[in-house]
């Protein structure tokens, strides 16, 4: 299974089952050349390294799921609350996170010689990567607002980063399917377990008799890539911090009171823009994260191409690449919200399509770069979206300042949150149908089960998210004015400051 929103694609070898990905993927570097975050994902293939018992699997995973619940807009209050250093407000907290980042990260791939404990070694370090990784993907995300002060240039900022963020993942895939690939584990013909009533034990005990050797091959290889996406990290969070600088607001210099953590989150949720968008946000990436985390399943099974997902996850990868610079041509000239409406819906008949007509392999390629096409839009349009928010909730507060890391941290969380939602319906729904792990063919419920993930459950979530998205009221008029309106506001702060300054010259 893959997933963009949370940087990672890593469907390398579906035989191993549903939810056992290839781990972390380096997300690409900076505003010019990126995103240096890196977000856990293929939590299944490491409990199979470590071969956790499937009940303490599910608890580490359920903890780790609410503690980054919570950390997520913890972090994006006390980083509201950092104070101004020379380096900036944000930069700081970028640059003490990635070196633990990259420890945690790589001691969740270390298997601990000891015989017990490992469920607590695997939780702790868990939790503590969720929370370095927040403490770098918010203040990174939230740097979009601290760049300029110009909506196009902001704009173009974001599509330079989701543009390089898509090669980061690109090149991450590559990296960790080529170090992990070489180590093989063959499928398990189907007709052995669905003559059985309980094909799990079956499974236990076929794992039991596995040749040692390859789990220890396949360990090797993971703390091997797990050193390789470490550099990377370490590399792209250097070009971020020598790469860009935070630019403070003359307003900004005055002294503000202080705002509690519920006052702030008050102030912030109680912003009806904000609330439209996150739904439609929510909506949208629940839909293509269903899509996304269930096409090699798909297309290896259903479809018959067990030795081609490969190129057709590539194909998404880079007609989600090279359609990003459209589409910020499109919103800069009709507009986001028509960028939306058109770039959203886009995939919506080549999803119908490929469920209906027998298996093709051209019109699969042709619905992965039509699908490739509505991710970019859907990977650029929100965050583009956001900034014009945050203008949106300064001149309604405008003694409220220093929110901006609040709304983007709760915008990361719902990123999360919908992965962790999909992964539970993709995980029960194939549960249900009687997947079988590692099976080399799958029983037709199945089939009928992967046919409703990449096609009816995504139409029907794109077709409720443009509905949210009608109602969102920030269109190009409204921008212009706000837009406008912040300007004056500014003016009229400098133009205070002046004269304090000059009142404070003839007193002394």
């Amino acid at each position: 299974m893959w997933e963009f929103h949370s940087g990672v694609l890593g469907a390398s070898n579906p035989y191993e089952g549903r939810g056992e990905t290839k781990g972390l993927l380096p997300n690409g570097c900076g505003v010019t050349v990126g995103r240096a975050g890196m977000v856990l994902r293929g939590s299944g293939r490491a409990f199979l390294l470590l071969q956790v018992d499937a009940f303490y699997a599910s608890i580490i995973l359920f903890v780790g799921r609410v503690w980054d619940a919570i950390t997520d807009p913890m972090v994006g209050f006390f980083i509201s609350k950092t104070p101004w250093t020379r380096f900036g407000r944000l930069m700081p907290w970028i640059v003490f996170s990635t070196p633990f980042a990259i420890i945690s990260y790589f001691l969740i791939w270390h298997v601990p010689d000891i015989s017990t404990g490992q469920v607590m070694w695997y939780l702790v370090f868990y939790c503590a990567f969720q929370t370095l990784v927040t403490c770098f993907h918010v203040p990174y995300s939230a740097l979009t607002m601290f760049i300029s002060r110009e909506q196009s240039e902001r704009d173009s900022a974001t599509a330079y980063r989701m543009t390089v963020e898509v090669l980061g993942t690109v090149l991450g895939t590559a990296i960790q399917g080529q170090i992990v690939g070489k180590v093989d584990t063959p499928c398990v013909g189907s007709p052995f377990f669905f003559g059985l009533t309980n094909s799990s034990v079956a499974m236990e005990e076929l794992n039991m008799t596995h040749d040692t050797g390859g789990l220890t091959d396949t360990r090797n290889a993971y703390m091997i890539a797990a050193g390789v996406i470490g550099g990377l990290y370490i590399l792209c969070a250097f070009i971020l911090v020598l790469g860009v600088r935070e630019r403070r607001e003359s307003c900004e210099l005055q002294s503000d009171e202080p705002v509690s953590f519920f006052q702030g989150l008050k102030l912030v949720m109680n912003h009806r823009p904000y609330i439209k968008l996150i739904a439609g946000f929510l909506f949208t990436s629940l839909a293509f994260m269903l899509l996304e985390g269930n096409f090699a399943l798909f297309c290896t099974y259903t479809l018959g191409f067990r030795n081609e997902f490969q190129n057709i996850l590539l194909a998404i990868m880079l007609s989600a690449t090279l359609t990003i610079p459209f589409w910020q041509w499109f919103l800069t000239r009709f507009g986001k919200k028509s960028a939306v409406y058109v770039g959203i819906s886009s995939a919506i008949p080549f999803l119908i399509l490929v469920v209906l007509l027998d298996s093709n392999l051209f019109v699969t390629y042709l619905v992965a770069v039509a699908a490739g096409i509505s991710v970019a839009a859907a990977f650029l349009l929100p965050w583009s979206m956001l900034p014009d928010v945050i203008d949106d909730f300064k001149l309604q507060h405008p003694s409220s300042r220093g929110h901006e890391a609040i709304f983007f941290s709760f915008y990361v969380f719902f990123t999360k949150f919908t992965a962790g939602v999909s992964l539970g319906i993709s995980t029960l729904s194939l549960d249900f149908a009687g997947y079988q792990t590692r099976g080399c063919s799958q029983p037709d419920q199945v089939h009928f089960t992967l046919k409703m993930l990449v096609s009816a459950v995504p139409v029907g979530l794109i077709l409720l998210s443009l509905l949210l998205f009608k109602l969102y009221p920030i269109d190009e008029e409204k921008r212009s004015k706000n837009k406008k309106a912040l300007q004056d506001l500014r003016e009229e702060s400098n133009s205070s400051s002046e004269s304090d300054n000059t009142e404070l010259a003839s007193i002394v």
